[in-house]
């Protein structure tokens, strides 16, 4: 009876070892590719900004993340242009998630400047991020931009009252070729450092703004930044002068 029984045995285990789940390829579980790489001029910079994945590629929670490589061509005339060509693209930046030394951060968003833009010209970036074993993610989106000149931008003063501070807005000329498309706010607690968006969701159209999410007892410092739409592209001005205001003490 154990004769019998013993090859019966083997026969299970065997067939229960072949029993497995469906196999994951590689490719799936590398980073998910970014997908919203944008670039935005703003004075005579470039900033770029992309959302840090949380999946991999095959859809599963992404772990071990540990940076980015952020990549960047010149695009020449037609006739001469070859991205494919393998010195196309040269490592402007790496972003390392553990130091964020070139980087600013809000929440999953990332944002990195180019100051090595030349007007006339136009540039092409991608990026791509690694996982701290080195396994790569899919090449990015590509997000293209040629570099204005930008407007200039207005002069400001801020007036502190009782329960708000008020931004008032002398506008520079704008270049005829330029559409205005209004203004963005900076501010920032003095003694902290520009921050890389405005505070107002859109373009605040008058020559007047009037912040009203402040807290007694703390200095804010603001600047503005003309937009315009130039080329097809909006457009920032550099940073106006610097102003601050903090709440007024009733009477």
């Amino acid at each position: 009876m154990l004769k019998i029984l013993i090859p019966i045995i083997i026969i299970f285990l065997l067939s229960a070892c072949g029993k497995k789940g469906p196999l994951v390829p590689p490719e799936a579980l590398v980073p998910a590719a970014v997908a919203d790489l944008h670039v935005a001029q703003k004075g005579d910079f470039f900033q770029l900004s992309w959302s840090q994945p949380t999946k991999e590629a095959g859809g599963g929670r992404l772990t071990g993340l540990a940076g980015f490589e952020l990549f960047r061509r010149e695009v020449l005339p037609p006739a001469e242009d070859c991205e494919q060509c393998q010195t196309a693209y040269r490592l402007l930046k790496k972003v390392d998630l553990d130091y964020l030394r070139v980087v600013d951060r809000l929440g999953n968003l990332l944002l990195v400047n180019d100051n090595g833009v030349e007007t006339g010209k136009t540039y092409q970036y991608k990026v791509i991020s690694r996982k701290k074993d080195g396994t790569p993610s899919p090449e990015s989106n590509r997000a293209r931009r040629q570099k204005v000149n930008p407007p200039l931008p207005p002069e400001v003063k801020a007036t502190s009252q009782t329960t708000s501070i008020l931004i008032e807005l002398n506008p520079a000329q704008v270049e005829p070729a330029a559409v205005l498309s209004g203004y963005n706010i900076y501010r920032w607690r003095t003694g902290q450092s520009i921050p890389p968006i405005p505070l107002n969701d859109k373009p605040v159209t008058g020559n007047t703004f009037e912040d009203q999410r402040v807290e007694r007892g703390v200095t804010y410092s603001y600047a503005v930044r003309t937009l315009v739409k130039a080329a097809g592209e909006e457009v920032e001005s550099a940073p106006s002068n610097q102003v601050s205001g903090a709440l007024a003490e009733p009477d």
